[in-house]
C-alpha cells in the first residue's frame, strides 16, 4: 500500500495541513501517479448506475473513468462572467451557479469530483465555493473526490484550500496528490490518495488486485523530498515556495506574448496551464481546413501547429459532448517551460504578428 517511509511522511505532512490525525496504514495509499489514484477511486466507489457530478471544464479522464466503473456522468459548467473592454479575463471570473449545482444532486448521486487548481482553466476554488460544495455533499451524503495535484502552483496571493479540511468533510473526501506535479518529475508516476479508512479500504482492495504496488525507488526519492519540504516548509529554501514564484513569471511572460497576436488569455490563478480566447480569429477565419462538424478549436490548433509551429490543446475536449460547441473558441497552453522555449515562443509570435500587419 506504500513504502513505509513515504506513507509515514505523507501522513505527517498532510496531517498538519488538513488538521487530521492521519494513520499511515489506514488513511494513505501510494498509487501509480495521481491517474492511478483516480482510477482506483472510481473503480472502488462507483457502482453500476451511480451518478458522478463533474465540473466543466474537467480533466479529460474523469468522464471515461466514470463510464468504465459503470457510472453516469452528470455535468455542471463553470460560467464566465463578462469583463470590461480591454480587460483581461481571469479564471476567478468563472463560477458555479449555486442553484444549477444543487439541481444536479439526486438520490443516485454517489460522488462529486473536484479539481482545484483546475486543469485546464487554472481556477483556484475559493473557500466560499468549497463550502457550497461541502454543504451539498453533506446534505446528500455524497463522496467528494478532490484532485489537488497542482496545490503548490498558486499565484497572485491566492490560497489553496483542501476541501477535506472543512468541517465534516474529512469523513467523505478522498484527497489526491501527485509527486510528479509537486516536484516537477511527471514521468515518475508516484501519486497518493488520502482519506478515511471506510473509503480507503475499498481503494486498497482494488489496488491489491490490479497494479499491486508502485515501484519502490521512486517512492523512496519522493519520501526524501517530502522530508526536506517538511523541514523547510514556508521558507525560501522550500521547493513549494520556489516553484510557484518561477512559474508565476513564466505565466506572465506567456500572457503578454499571446496578447501580441490578438489571442485573449484567461489569466490562471494556479496550475501549469492557461486558456486563451480565439474568438477574434474565429470571426476572421471561420473556414479553416478540416471537418466542418469538428469543433472550431480543434481545427484552429491543427492549423496553428502546421502554419505557426505552435502547439496547444483545444479546450472543447475538456467538455461533455453537448457543451463542446459552446466552448470551441478557447485553446489551452502550458507555460511551465524553460526560458529558451518561451523565447522561441516569442520569436514565432513576432513572426505571426508581422504577418498580421496590413
Amino acid at each position: 500500500m506504500g513504502y513505509p517511509p513515504l506513507t509515514k511522511i505523507l501522513a505527517s505532512f498532510f496531517g498538519k495541513l488538513l488538521e487530521q490525525e492521519i494513520d499511515p496504514l489506514k488513511n494513505v495509499l501510494v498509487t501509480v501517479g495521481a491517474y492511478g489514484a483516480l482510477f482506483t477511486a472510481f473503480q472502488a466507489l462507483v457502482d453500476e448506475g451511480d451518478e458522478v457530478i463533474i465540473i466543466e471544464p474537467f480533466f479529460d479522464c474523469y468522464e471515461p473513468m466514470t463510464l468504465m466503473a459503470g457510472g453516469h456522468p452528470v455535468f455542471v459548467t463553470l460560467k464566465p462572467s463578462p469583463t470590461g473592454d480591454g480587460e483581461l479575463d481571469s479564471a476567478g471570473n468563472w463560477r458555479l451557479d449555486p442553484t444549477e449545482l444543487a439541481s444536479k444532486f439526486t438520490s443516485r448521486t454517489k460522488a462529486l469530483i473536484l479539481n482545484t487548481p483546475n486543469n485546464p482553466l487554472g481556477k483556484v476554488f475559493s473557500k466560499a465555493e468549497l463550502e457550497l460544495v461541502a454543504s451539498l455533499c453533506q446534505q446528500h451524503d455524497v463522496i467528494c473526490i478532490s484532485d489537488e495535484v497542482y496545490q503548490w502552483l498558486v499565484y497572485d496571493g491566492h490560497q489553496h484550500v483542501s476541501i477535506a479540511s472543512l468541517p465534516g468533510m474529512w469523513e467523505r473526501t478522498l484527497t489526491i496528490g501527485s509527486a510528479g506535479k509537486s516536484f516537477s518529475a511527471t514521468g515518475w508516476k508516484v501519486g497518493w490518495a488520502l482519506g478515511p479508512d471506510r473509503l480507503m479500504k475499498h481503494l486498497r482492495t482494488v489496488q491489491q488486485n490490479t497494479v499491486y504496488h508502485c515501484p519502490t525507488q521512486g517512492q523512496a526519492a519522493v519520501a526524501q523530498s517530502l522530508q526536506h519540504e517538511q523541514l523547510h516548509f514556508g521558507q525560501p529554501s522550500s521547493y513549494f515556495v520556489q516553484l510557484p514564484r518561477a512559474m508565476w513569471r513564466s505565466r506572465d511572460h506567456m500572457v503578454r506574448s499571446l496578447q501580441s497576436v490578438g489571442l485573449r488569455p484567461v489569466v490562471p490563478q494556479g496550475s501549469y496551464f492557461l486558456i486563451a480566447d480565439i474568438s477574434d480569429f474565429k470571426s476572421k477565419m471561420p473556414d479553416l481546413p478540416g471537418d466542418v462538424d469538428e469543433p472550431y478549436d480543434k481545427r484552429f490548433v491543427k492549423w496553428m501547429i502546421r502554419n505557426k509551429g505552435l502547439a496547444g490543446i483545444p479546450v472543447s475536449v475538456f467538455y461533455s459532448w453537448p457543451h463542446q460547441k459552446h466552448f470551441d473558441h478557447y485553446v489551452r497552453f502550458c507555460f511551465v517551460k524553460d526560458e529558451s522555449t518561451l523565447q522561441a515562443l516569442d520569436e514565432k509570435l513576432q513572426k505571426w504578428k508581422d504577418e498580421l500587419r496590413p
